[in-house]
């Protein structure tokens, strides 16, 4: 369990990273600042549940990923600690760091927990879909609430984010598809066929994880971004507070399967 939470909390942290790049910075000093201070916390949380030698699936965790994510945290609480400062002007970069830190250390996740069924490279793409599903929604629902901290906020800065969420949301699905048509004859790691698996009692955190992951976000999305079009940031936010909770139950089932069964899902 403290591999499936650890993976969530880097994934999420790493996701809201790299989202700092694409938001505008007429969100404002204060917002900036928020997300930076959320995604550092995230991944000294994720760090403190990292799972220990002897433990299941504790080679997630290696040494190079804990590096890279200790430079992500460095580089996130610096950001943090100058936001609105004389020294704003190294935001950016610190930003770039983080995000490429970060992004390596996803990749050695996936890496890491990859199986015969998937292959190392497309568990890392799965892992890399992850993040960015999990950062584009929460900051797009902090994003979302913003506005009624500067209700001057032009409404094209939230409907900007939400098409990052729709298209990562979209990525996200073709991996997992990709993964499950690879996987239909290949034994997973319980030595189930694909087939006998999800027909199977184990199987329904796998069609959970399709539900609340996938399915769900994929209608919450695009009435998100139907309001977003008629300038309801309201009605958005409160969409995309259902829609981050069912992203944050998918990729956490999406957690546990992989490293029970091997799939990237």
């Amino acid at each position: 369990m403290s591999a499936v939470v650890y993976l969530f909390l880097a994934n999420l942290g790493i996701g809201i990273a790299f989202t700092l790049l694409i938001v505008s910075r007429q969100a404002g000093v204060k917002f900036f600042r928020f997300n930076a201070g959320l995604a550092a916390a995230l991944i000294a949380a994720a760090l403190a549940f990292r799972p220990g030698e002897g433990v299941a699936a504790a080679d997630v965790a290696s040494r190079g990923s804990l590096t890279a994510l200790g430079v992500a945290l460095a580089c996130l609480t610096v950001y943090w600690t100058i936001a609105g400062r004389v020294w704003a002007w190294l935001r950016p970069p610190l930003a770039w760091t983080a995000s490429i830190a970060g992004a390596v250390a996803v990749v050695l996740h996936g890496l890491a927990a990859a199986r015969p069924v998937t292959g190392p490279a497309l568990t890392a793409l799965s892992a890399l879909s992850s993040a960015a599903v999990l950062g584009g929604t929460c900051t797009s629902m902090v994003l979302g609430h913003w506005y009624l901290v500067l209700p001057s906020l032009e409404v094209s800065h939230l409907q900007r984010l939400v098409r990052y969420h729709i298209v990562t949301l979209a990525v996200r699905i073709v991996i997992v598809a990709i993964v499950l048509v690879l996987a239909r004859e290949a034994p997973l790691a319980t030595g189930q066929s694909l087939v006998r698996y999800v027909s199977s009692v184990g199987g329904i955190f796998f069609w959970q994880r399709i539900l609340f992951g996938l399915a769900a976000p994929a209608v919450l999305s695009y009435l998100t971004w139907e309001t977003a079009k008629i300038r309801s940031t309201q009605s958005a936010t409160g969409i995309l507070y259902v829609d981050f909770f069912t992203v944050v139950v998918g990729e956490m089932l999406a957690n546990y399967v992989l490293l029970s069964t091997g799939l990237a899902v």
